[in-house]
């Protein structure tokens, strides 16, 4: 919009100066005496006043021009600021991003960290069960039977499927009806 509006201003500048320029043209041939004939003097006065008619509008445009020219460059500049401001803040939050996620880097290598004596010993069919789960159920691949609830789901175990769970041995693999997550059993279960 500033560009349209400097390009008017150019216009409407050059537009004054030209009619300007042929009204010094005309007063100079009425002033040397060139034109002798009194209706060609009088077209000529009249000619002069039409110009300065056109000469003032001319420039009360050019004026309007001028204003809308001027609050154009405040609005670009207050919003070039916003922009440098919004940067700026983008910067930070792109830092305070990154940032973040290297210390989650470092929490999650410290995870796989402790994993691994933690899995040690496992048998490689439930690993692999457990690590195809954990991909499945955002990031959950077992969960914790407590109360008679799986706190994968959050889902309440009948009492049938309960019965059922409490005759398995502890060391088989139980896996909820519902989410079909790993069930932990602790002494909270509910069994």
């Amino acid at each position: 919009m500033v560009d349209d509006l400097s390009a008017a201003q150019a216009k409407a500048d050059a537009d004054v100066e030209q009619v300007k320029a042929r009204r010094a043209r005309d007063r100079d041939r009425m002033d040397s005496g060139a034109i002798t004939s009194p209706k060609d003097l009088e077209r000529m006065q009249h000619e002069l006043t039409s110009l300065e008619r056109r000469i003032s509008t001319l420039e009360d445009e050019e004026l309007e021009v001028m204003e809308q020219l001027e609050q154009a460059q405040a609005a670009l500049t207050e919003l070039t600021e916003k922009l440098a401001a919004v940067d700026i803040r983008l910067a930070d939050l792109v830092a305070s991003r990154d940032e973040k996620a290297a210390a989650i880097d470092v929490e999650l290598e410290a995870a796989v960290a402790e994993r691994a004596p933690a899995v040690e010993g496992l048998p490689a069919d439930l690993l692999a069960l457990y690590d195809r789960l954990r991909e499945s159920k955002d990031g959950v691949g077992a969960a914790e039977l407590r109360q008679r609830r799986c706190t994968g789901c959050q889902l309440t175990i009948d009492n049938a499927e309960l019965a059922v769970i409490r005759a398995k041995p502890t060391d088989e693999v139980v896996r909820c009806e519902e989410c079909q997550r790993i069930l932990v059993r602790t002494g909270e279960s509910g069994l």
